[in-house]
């Protein structure tokens, strides 16, 4: 018996120490919550998933290693780009509206305002793919590549074969992928960059004794950078499914939205691919002045102002969250989203409800069937919400709508790998295009329009008149938000 309440004992305080630890360790209330609860519901799977998958144990080591390696960058440009992103902020390209969005990226996300950029919008592979090849083909100085997914497959071979002859040619290449979103590359694929002369690096490698930990904090970024001026962005993967050109058999259309960057703000992209190499590669980059010949020479101010804002569990704050949320604040017409995994957390909701009941335009498209099950139901509890306000909700039924855009009024456009979820604002690395551009803010729009003639909306009045237990079970599965 003696033995019996021993273990009770210490059990209970193993809860209480998880308990406190979350409480500790979480930003997010509901987060938190969700978690405290898990523990308290199922206490041996509670404590055990928790300490898996919730806590951020390299959080800190993370960032010191990083930032060991950043630091001498930091100090030889940082006076520069600051004297030019406030010049660039002074120029009156971009909005006053936008001001304390391009401020808080500029202070918080470290993150220039830049111009004279030209930036190309690529909808869907069969658009971005070949531009990616030529660009790739004319590269002289060195190619910087990062997927999450990349694929050993026709798309993937197709890019690896240009990679592979410019090595020979003596550019300089670097291949980094993550672990676990390229689990199916082999190493066959890799070792065949390797004896071309080719770099590679796997992003925060998964091994069997940290497999739990490593595998909740991912490298989801998609960025390509040629001789530092021509880089590559978005949410397009390299692999065949993004494409709807090949023809394949039991293929999904596949809608997706990527940008072409030519210009300085290509160098904060290069500094990403820089500091994520540098953390998971020996053979460390050293920041000189090749690899950033825009930045460096350049004063020009004209053309399309563009900042990147890039977060990660290595940030000291959620740029990517708070750059949405200030986004949509910003707002005074409309607001587009494109999202395929729309679990926005409840200060997102609040902008949103606030931007619908002040009139402005607010519609979202996602997906009509999602590729996962239960983050599509999750998500269609927010749904609910957002149409007792009067927004418009569209399914897009032509396939699966991958995109992660965002139009705000007639000059902001917002493109790249983050989702509007928790683990694309807490989790993963991640990197989105702020693009203060009339221009491109028509151009998405224009493309988000021509979605939704492919889209069912939502009929707001038969959505709300579903079967209480129907929104019953969405709103169960809404507690696991923050796990999904």
């Amino acid at each position: 018996m003696s033995w019996f309440l021993l273990g009770q004992l210490v059990y209970v305080l193993i809860v209480v120490f998880a308990i406190l630890r979350v409480l500790h360790d979480t930003r997010s209330s509901t987060k938190a919550l969700a978690y405290i609860l898990f523990i308290v519901f199922f206490p041996l799977i509670g404590v055990i998933f928790y300490f898996s998958f919730g806590i951020n144990y390299r959080k800190r080591k993370l960032y010191t290693k990083k930032i060991s390696h950043d630091e001498p960058f930091r100090n030889r440009i940082k006076e520069k780009m600051k004297r030019y992103s406030e010049s660039v902020r002074d120029s009156g390209l971009v909005s006053s509206k936008r001001a304390n969005l391009t401020e808080y990226l500029r202070r918080s996300g470290t993150s220039p305002l830049t111009a004279n950029n030209e930036v190309k919008l690529l909808i869907n592979g069969e658009e971005k793919f070949p531009e990616l090849l030529k660009a790739l083909e004319k590269a002289t100085s060195h190619i910087h590549i990062e997927y999450y997914v990349y694929q050993n497959d026709i798309t993937g071979n197709q890019v690896a074969d240009v990679l592979i002859k410019k090595a020979r040619e003596g550019v300089e290449v670097r291949f980094l992928y993550d672990d676990y979103g390229s689990h199916g590359l082999g190493q066959s694929f890799i070792q065949k960059l390797n004896d071309a002369g080719i770099e590679t690096a796997p992003f925060y490698k998964i091994t069997w004794y940290a497999f739990a930990n490593r595998i909740n904090y991912r490298n989801h970024r998609k960025i390509v950078v040629i001789d530092g001026n021509v880089g590559f962005v978005g949410g397009i993967n390299m692999s065949d499914k993004y494409r709807n050109d090949l023809h394949i058999e039991k293929h999904i259309y596949w809608r997706d939205t990527h940008v072409l960057l030519r210009g300085q703000a290509v160098s904060y992209l290069q500094y990403l691919f820089m500091c994520d190499w540098n953390f998971c590669s020996k053979n460390k980059l050293e920041y000189t002045q090749n690899y950033f010949p825009d930045f460096l020479k350049q004063e020009t101010i004209e053309h399309e102002v563009v900042q990147i804002a890039a977060s990660g569990p290595d940030s000291p704050q959620p740029v990517i969250f708070y750059s949405l949320l200030e986004a949509i604040n910003s707002a005074k017409n409309r607001i587009y989203i494109t999202s395929p995994y729309f679990i926005p957390g409840e200060s997102l909701m609040d902008a949103l409800i606030i931007a619908i009941q002040s009139g402005l335009d607010v519609k979202l498209l996602v997906p009509g069937v999602s590729d996962s099950k239960t983050v599509n139901i999750a998500a269609s509890s927010y749904y609910t919400e957002l149409l007792q306000y009067g927004a418009k909700i569209y399914k897009y039924d032509k396939g699966f709508v991958h995109a992660k855009t965002m139009v705000i009024d007639d000059d902001l456009a917002i493109i790249g790998s983050a989702n509007m979820d928790y683990r694309s604002f807490d989790l993963n690395f991640e990197v989105n295009a702020m693009l203060y551009s009339k221009n491109l803010n028509k151009q998405l729009a224009e493309a988000f329009e021509n979605d939704l003639k492919d889209s069912e909306q939502i009929d707001a009045e038969a959505w709300l008149s579903r079967p209480k237990y129907v929104k019953l079970w969405e709103k169960f599965v809404r507690l696991l938000s923050p796990f999904l």
